[in-house]
């Protein structure tokens, strides 16, 4: 809902953020740094969102960390890779931003807020040419939103928890002047601001919205944020702000079910296959999970399980997420076909004749008939491991579109005059397709896009 601004407010902050996920963090830090007075608003009573829900991997290209692991990447070569995986569809301009920015984003928030990144080198992601993922010791989001709000909370940032933005005001010009905020006992407050933030992420949580912009996984477990109502692009809707990609999205083939939990990618990558309840791949699982999520969802009930190995097992290891699945009796053991056959309730004969076709193509090095090739894949063998899993919808990727400083346009490219977004609120770099979807690209455009957002927003509320 947008209100008109009103001549006073109960208080009035020079820069407001609302969300406290890694985008929202990430620009209260920024927004601090460069001499702001900064208000996260967060609708939950902790900050969480989907940044807890993710690997919290970033992407980034030309770090000292990859120097330091001999890793030769540049952002020039990761934009590629961005472009390649999307189609050529994403905005060029906001690809060459995002992929600027990410690795001095990194490495400002290791030296100035202490936060331990390193580089993952013992497997890569579907369509990235390089090692370029870093993430912190756990490999997990939620250590990465603790030790973001922890740099804000060190910072002398005020993150106020059980605040849900429910209305902005704007003057005719576009100007955002404050925001209605609403308390669970249902009171409300007028807040001012001098420059607004939105940091709340995509529309995963509004079925209404998921169902006209994403039918195909409509009825699909949603592991995002059910926070991630779309505020942002109804807000911006109003305003006559653009939007681009709204079909644009996040899925995941790899969530156990029924255990809900993320199962790392990797399993897949460093030669594990997926097969349905008859025991028969169905799909080019290597081409990425994103576009896997509805492939599963096509299978008999819903279904697939990732099949792989001991060896595998100890390169997911890294991942919280995949420990805790393990904890939790969702990683099966078996020794042999027949007691893999027996633990998964699989077809043996099936499971035997896809698996002895894997391995065939990869000592010989071919290529499947749904176009997955297995030349230089390492071979799965006994013992084995293998997860029940589902697809699922994490985040959406299209919204509201910024320029090159993370402020929200209008359709025919003027900016707003005060008003940014980052994350999931703004429209990121994969295009319309969950295809075009490249690992790690929600973290990406959270943390660059987070950054550029703060700094522009404190150069506006801030007088010179």
């Amino acid at each position: 809902m947008i209100l008109p601004a009103l001549e006073a407010y109960d208080v009035s902050i020079p820069v407001v953020v609302v969300g406290a996920g890694a985008a929202g963090l990430c620009a209260a830090l920024a927004a601090k740094e460069a001499g702001a007075e900064v208000l996260v608003l967060e609708r939950d009573p902790v900050p969480r969102g989907s940044t807890a829900l993710s690997a919290g991997l970033v992407p980034a290209a030309g770090t000292r960390w990859q120097r330091a692991a001999g890793i030769e990447d540049s952002p020039d070569r990761f934009a590629a890779d961005i472009m390649a995986k999307a189609g050529g569809e994403p905005d060029p301009a906001e690809v060459e931003t995002v992929t600027r920015a990410a690795g001095p984003a990194l490495e400002w928030l290791a030296d100035a807020h202490g936060l331990d990144f390193s580089v993952i080198t013992d497997f890569r992601y579907p369509g990235h040419s390089a090692n370029r993922m870093h993430g912190l010791p756990s490999r997990s989001g939620e250590e990465l939103v603790d030790r973001l709000r922890e740099a804000a909370e060190r910072a002398g940032i005020d993150i106020l928890c059980d605040a849900q933005a429910v209305a902005l005001h704007a003057a005719p010009d576009g100007r955002v002047t404050g925001l209605t905020l609403r308390r669970p006992d249902g009171t409300e407050d007028m807040l001012g601001c001098g420059a607004l933030v939105l940091a709340c992420n995509g529309y995963g949580g509004n079925k209404d919205l998921v169902r006209q912009h994403v039918p195909a996984l409509s009825d699909a477990l949603y592991f995002g944020h059910p926070g991630n109502q779309g505020d942002a692009i109804l807000w911006g809707a109003a305003l006559s702000a653009a939007t681009r990609h709204l079909s644009g999205h996040q899925g995941h083939g790899s969530v156990a079910h029924p255990a809900g939990i993320l199962i790392t990618w990797a399993t897949i990558t460093e030669g594990g296959v997926q097969v349905n309840l008859e025991g028969r791949r169905f799909s080019d699982e290597g081409h990425g999970y994103s576009e896997q999520a509805a492939k599963v969802l096509e299978q008999p009930e819903g279904i697939a399980w990732t099949v792989f190995d001991a060896r595998i097992a100890g390169i997911a290891r890294q991942f919280e997420d995949f420990r805790q699945a393990e904890a939790a009796g969702a990683i099966l053991a078996a020794d042999s076909i027949p007691a893999l056959a027996a633990a998964t309730r699989l077809p043996e004969a099936a499971l035997r004749e896809t698996l002895g076709q894997v391995e065939h193509l990869k000592a010989t090095g071919g290529t499947d008939a749904f176009g997955r090739s297995f030349a230089g894949v390492p071979p799965i063998s006994p013992p084995y491991r293998a997860v029940r899993v589902t697809g699922a919808l994490f985040h959406t990727q299209g919204g509201l579109a910024v320029d090159s400083g993370a402020r929200v346009t209008r359709s025919d490219g003027r900016a707003f005059p005060n008003l940014f977004a980052a994350g999931g609120a703004a429209c990121g770099v994969s295009g319309p397709h969950a295809s075009g979807y490249l690992s790690g690209n929600g973290l990406l455009t959270a943390v660059a896009l987070g950054r550029l957002a703060g700094g522009g927003a404190a150069a506006l509320a801030t007088p010179p």
